[in-house]
């Protein structure tokens, strides 16, 4: 089937933005196209509608492309919840925990999922951009290789090379990822994108010059550096503060950190400060704590410790400040967390920060499922009538007192908790904050005093368009398309 393939020569050099992008501008011409990507390591993730998870990058670039996303769209997503391990999603469910040498002698499995969904794909969709990870270029990974050229030798497809020029040595990235590549490999690209330029273009021009002449492959565009421009990241924790509000939020940034997208609509909303703390950095005074989903509970929650959150959350809570916990940091707020088959490591129990009173248990099947419902918030109305909608992704079983007292209602069913004082709000709903009034009532809750509302979902399409329209304007956009569609 027509496929183009954009690979990069490091990480975060633009590819899935690429992918995106591209996907939004061959929608606008009216192609049907379907995003792909063989194998994905990442901590947010979205749930699928048929029931799997995948990659946030692949769903984001399924709305790009106008399509409802699938499993099949990134059929293999590593979840990392060690150094050296990671939770293995197969075609949209988790298969288990592997180590790094485990896993390369399971590639094999691996790649028959890869192209049965790649297969899939070609049958339901007339055309398919697939996105790389990583670099080609990686010696130590390139045997049974099934998310780069080992790839696209098996697909035959044309490869676009994309560089980040805001990194340093674009030139060298390029042609040295070029080398590095077998004859077969090197033929496949057709074609360079440079990312992230500021300045004079008059002034790269002799570098482009030479780049062309030396490879014999065409710079197909030299793309903006777009400042302000906000799309769900893969895995990279974005910068902090976007606006300068009054109204102060923060949030550790946790060792397994996932879903941190959750978090974006209070990043871009005009009336907060959003700030994530880091490693060591002093934990600041805040209007309302965030605690965020996690890969690996126990760890991070010894890291909290580590860090000095406990103590700052209780001061937090004695002044009135407001705390809501998402899925793993739900957990943390309760007694107690127990892992006996071993889903985030060695089988364990950890004690939680005993804030709600409630326990959690992991159990092996993982819970996936969008959901819609209400907010258990009361309003002045006394009727709980504040729509939302998100998406579960879980393996944790939470029992308890705290849970009669429900922080979300979800088609009719009770989540979460709030505490008796009405400080504490805990949900398994990641999303939470994408649902424009639920922000809005969340925010008030927290103790601002009137908020405005912001639409996630809005901003993201708007974010895409100005994208598609960079594209349009700085690609070779003609040839980009006759190489996904060589008989047009």
């Amino acid at each position: 089937m027509p496929t183009l393939m954009v690979q990069g020569c490091t990480s975060d050099a633009g590819k899935s933005t690429l992918v995106a992008g591209l996907c939004r501008v061959f929608k606008r011409r009216g192609l049907t196209v379907a995003p792909f990507k063989p194998q994905n390591m990442a901590l947010n993730s979205a749930v699928t509608p048929d029931g799997g998870e995948i990659g946030r990058a692949q769903a984001l670039q399924a709305q790009a492309a106008g399509i409802a996303p699938s499993v099949h769209m990134n059929p293999v997503l590593l979840k990392p919840n060690t150094d050296t391990g990671a939770q293995v999603i197969l075609q949209g469910h988790s298969i288990g925990n592997l180590e790094a040498l485990d896993y390369h002698s399971y590639k094999p499995k691996a790649a028959a999922a890869v192209f049965d969904s790649y297969a899939r794909l070609c049958a339901e969709y007339p055309y398919i951009m697939v996105e790389g990870a990583g670099s080609p270029a990686e010696i130590n990974l390139r045997e049974g290789d099934i998310a780069n050229m080992g790839f696209a030798e098996r697909a035959d497809c044309p490869v676009i090379l994309i560089a980040d020029i805001d990194k340093g040595g674009v030139f060298a990235h390029l042609v040295g990822t070029l080398a590095l590549l077998s004859a077969s490999e090197q033929a496949r690209v057709q074609g360079f994108v440079i990312n992230r330029f500021r300045g004079d273009i008059a002034l790269l021009q002799g570098g482009l010059d030479w780049l062309e002449a030396y490879t014999g492959k065409p710079v197909l565009g030299v793309l903006p550096y777009l400042h302000g421009l906000h799309l769900d990241a893969e895995d990279a924790v974005p910068e902090n503060a976007v606006n300068a509000g009054k109204f102060r939020v923060i949030a550790p940034l946790l060792p397994h950190i996932s879903n941190h997208t959750d978090f974006e609509p209070l990043r871009l909303h005009p009336q907060v400060d959003f700030r994530y703390v880091r490693h060591l950095e002093s934990i600041p005074a805040a209007d309302l704590i965030l605690l965020p989903g996690s890969k690996n509970v126990g760890f991070d929650l010894a890291w909290l410790r580590s860090q000095g959150w406990e103590a700052a959350i209780q001061q937090h809570l004695r002044y009135g400040g407001k705390v809501i916990g998402i899925c793993g940091g739900m957990q943390m707020l309760g007694h107690s967390i127990h892992d006996p088959h071993g889903i985030e490591g060695a089988p364990s129990s950890h004690k939680g920060l005993g804030l709600l009173d409630l326990e959690t248990t992991l159990q092996p099947e993982k819970q996936l499922t969008n959901r819609v419902g209400v907010l258990g918030l009361m309003p002045r109305e006394g009727v709980c009538n504040t729509p939302l909608r998100g998406y579960e992704i879980h393996c944790g079983i939470s029992t308890g007192a705290a849970l009669a007292t429900p922080a979300v209602y979800l088609e009719g069913q009770p989540d979460g908790a709030i505490s008796a004082d009405g400080q504490l709000f805990a949900t398994y709903l990641h999303g939470l904050f994408d649902s424009p009034q639920a922000l809005q009532a969340l925010l008030e809750w927290a103790g601002l005093s009137v908020a405005q509302t912001l639409d996630i979902n809005a901003v993201r399409e708007q974010q895409l368009e100005r994208l598609a329209d960079t594209l349009e304007a700085h690609l070779d956009m003609s040839a980009i398309h006759h190489l996904l569609t060589p008989c047009a």
